[in-house]
């Protein structure tokens, strides 16, 4: 569990420059994709229904589940955080380290509701670009997550029947 120190860099000091870099960079990509797909005639969907809202957001919390916090996923975090703990299952904790935009990366690819802006952003641009091969791909993601659910329904059945 990150703790009140672990919102600051080594120095003490909250990264607010790699923060805004972090900003700035969701940004200026948000920005581009909006040009690159207008360049290149990509309509906007006159509608999103509500069944792929839901899609999207199953994606969006599975993406950053497996970003954040599973065990196969923690190199691409290494270099900005240490392990703090095991969690449940297949996830672990991780702390962010360093100072500055280290730092910085370290709080956002630790944290699973700051990295789901980003996931959500990303399969909103490849809903807009490609929306049949984002239903597939979200399609995944969400069996992933009723997977998940079933699998700690599972345990906790077990766990009942055994006491």
């Amino acid at each position: 569990m990150t703790t009140d120190a672990a919102r600051y860099d080594d120095s003490g000091e909250v990264p607010l420059g790699g923060y805004a870099a972090l900003a700035s960079l969701f940004a200026a990509s948000a920005g581009t994709f909006a040009v690159l797909a207008r360049r290149r005639g990509v309509r906007l969907p006159q509608e999103v229904p509500p069944w792929d809202v839901a899609l999207l957001g199953a994606a969006t919390y599975k993406t950053s589940r497996l970003l954040t916090k599973d065990k196969i996923t923690s190199f691409l975090r290494a270099p900005f955080t240490r392990r703090a703990d095991e969690g449940e299952a297949s996830e672990v904790m991780d702390e962010p380290r360093g100072s500055g935009l280290r730092r910085a990366v370290g709080d956002l690819v630790s944290c699973p509701f700051c990295t789901a802006a980003w996931a959500a952003g990303a399969l909103v641009c490849s809903y807009t670009a490609a929306p049949r091969l984002t239903r597939l791909v979200c399609g995944g993601f969400g069996a992933l997550t009723v997977a998940d659910w079933l699998q700690y329904a599972w345990t906790a059945t077990q766990e009942a029947a055994e006491s």
